[in-house]
């Protein structure tokens, strides 16, 4: 009779208790992907209101170990860029959790702003990173109300209530002003950038922060990024292959995924115009970027 006994396995080598007792690392991914701010009728950009929800629960999950951000956005509204990249490091700063960013096929202007929220940015190659700059557009229509014999009406209290009109000739102090207000906002996504990614930029601020964009390849040469990567390879390189990515994403009932979802895009109802409006604004926002 043998004098060994049979190895005592343990509750451990169970692979529910094991789970339990050792669960994998989680990492939380959270998709900012679109316009950033209102986008009229339904369609619905990027907005602390729409995301302030799922970064508290991203934030929030069991044995978490690092929050992802997919990021995928031309940019739009300054504010909105701000409120959400300010809510991620309060989260991430209270939780003491690092935050990640992965770049798809942009992150520029504010799309940028938020990447700048992660404590490491990795992009493809050939993603679209940068424009950290200020735009604003529109068009000047008095000529053609002239040609169409219609007569402008516009009463004021405030000279300068009516900045701007796009029904009337623009004028130097106006532009001046509006160049001012941009001035200010561009200081501030400076400003940004240079607290997240500090010694890093390897570029002249001239160039860097003159509104050009460039591919991730570059955009790594001038310390816009920390790496090239996908978020899949990455976080299983620095986790593990048994890491889990959880992706947390708005909760919607069934009005919202009607309204949100399959019926988003179609124009219908008497806003249709403005509807129609708003896709094309947001077209051209991507199209600045060749997409």
């Amino acid at each position: 009779m043998s004098d060994t006994q049979p190895e005592s396995r343990g509750l451990g080598a169970l692979p529910v208790i094991g789970a339990l007792l050792d669960p994998p690392p989680t990492v939380a991914v959270v998709r900012l992907s679109g316009v950033i701010g209102a986008m009229g009728g339904f369609r619905r950009g990027l907005s602390l209101g729409s995301q302030a929800g799922v970064l508290q629960r991203a934030f929030k999950l069991r044995n978490l170990k690092a929050v992802a951000l997919a990021v995928n956005s031309p940019g739009g509204s300054p504010v909105q860029s701000d409120l959400i990249a300010g809510r991620i490091r309060q989260l991430a700063d209270e939780k003491q959790i690092p935050v990640i960013a992965f770049a798809e096929d942009v992150a520029a202007s504010g799309g940028y702003w938020l990447a700048c929220a992660a404590d490491e940015i990795y992009a493809d190659a050939s993603s679209i990173i940068g424009s950290i700059g200020v735009v604003s557009g529109g068009f000047g229509l008095q000529g053609l109300i002239e040609k169409l014999g219609v007569e402008r009406r516009l009463h004021t209290s405030g000279d300068k209530k009516a900045m701007l009109d796009p029904f009337q000739p623009e004028k130097p102090a106006e532009v001046k002003h509006l160049k001012d207000i941009q001035g200010d906002i561009h200081e501030a996504f400076k400003d940004m950038v240079r607290a997240r990614r500090g010694d890093r930029l390897k570029g002249a601020e001239k160039d860097l922060f003159s509104g050009a964009f460039w591919t991730g390849t570059r955009a790594l040469d001038l310390g816009l990024i920390d790496g090239l990567g996908d978020l899949r390879a990455v976080m299983r390189a620095r986790y593990g292959d048994k890491v889990k990515l959880r992706l947390v994403g708005e909760r919607r009932g069934l009005f919202g995924r009607l309204r949100f979802g399959a019926l988003s895009d179609a124009p219908a109802g008497p806003d249709w115009a403005g509807q129609a409006v708003a896709a094309i604004e947001e077209r051209m926002i991507w199209n600045r970027f060749g997409l």
